[in-house]
């Protein structure tokens, strides 16, 4: 992370901090595409922020995706949730993609929760179902990271917290998660392709925020809502509307989920 990107986080962070009075958090929630509506289940909104209220923030540009930041009262603690994300495909850099995760380090969260919507590779992970993300494989062709910065990857999605959300969902499968540059969707022959090399999961997002929420020393758990089987696996074409439909489909059991998991961390 260069300096002028920590600097920008901890200004973004310390704006939030005045918005909402809170001074650090249990654990921040990133809500992918189709999950914004399973924030509700975590708990009292404190206070609502527009993105645009803070440094280094894009503004959104994706269906699904809103410029909100919440502060969730959930019992005596307090959860960070941001109802969207920017993505790689958007043009503005490795950065502005991972700027959320580091303003919620730097606002005090030592644990991020990453969700989001993915094609299924795997015949065992039907649509509807949310999956553990157990490793990611970066087919992005970015890294967060400048310089010298010699990350351990070997637990990037923390073990502790895959088991700590089976507490509160036995029946949870975990998955292998290929990370793709976008927007467009893959074809039936690079579906293929990462079968082979062991994915489950696939999707355009979550991986480049893993990677920056670990230079900063925080644990990560990542769950795949699946929306859809991909391309070659139905033999019907993708589209993003079906994406958010399923999430809608689904928002009850997925806040269930979240609350639950949130409860356990």
């Amino acid at each position: 992370m260069s300096t002028e990107d920590l600097r920008t986080a901890q200004r973004a962070a310390d704006e939030l901090r005045r918005h909402t009075g809170v001074d650090s958090y249990a654990a921040a929630f990133v809500m992918g595409s189709g999950w914004a509506a399973a924030a509700d289940a975590l708990g009292e909104v404190v206070a609502e922020v527009e993105t645009s209220a803070l440094p280094g923030f894009q503004p959104p540009a994706v269906t699904g995706h809103t410029g909100r930041i919440r502060s969730v009262r959930s019992g005596d603690r307090d959860l960070l949730v941001f109802l969207g994300r920017t993505h790689l495909y958007e043009a503005h850099g490795a950065s502005a993609v991972v700027h959320g995760v580091r303003t919620a380090v730097a606002a005090g969260a030592p644990r991020i929760v990453l969700t989001n919507a993915a094609g299924s590779l795997n015949t065992e992970l039907p649509v509807g179902s949310a999956v553990l993300i157990a490793d990611h494989i970066n087919f992005t062709g970015e890294s967060p990271l400048v310089g010298p910065s010699f990350v351990d990857m070997s637990d990037t999605y923390s073990a502790s917290l895959r088991a700590a959300a089976r507490e509160a969902d036995p029946g949870l499968a975990e998955g292998v998660y290929a990370a793709m540059r976008g927007p467009q969707f893959e074809t039936p022959a690079e579906i293929r392709m990462l079968r082979m090399m062991g994915a489950d999961l696939v999707g355009m997002s979550t991986a480049l925020e893993a990677i920056a929420a670990r230079e900063q020393g925080a644990s990560v758990l990542g769950i795949s809502l699946v929306t859809n089987f991909a391309a070659g696996l139905a033999g019907q074409p993708l589209d993003h509307r079906e994406v958010l439909e399923t999430g809608r489909d689904a928002a009850a059991s997925a806040g269930s989920l979240l609350a639950g998991i949130s409860a356990k961390l």
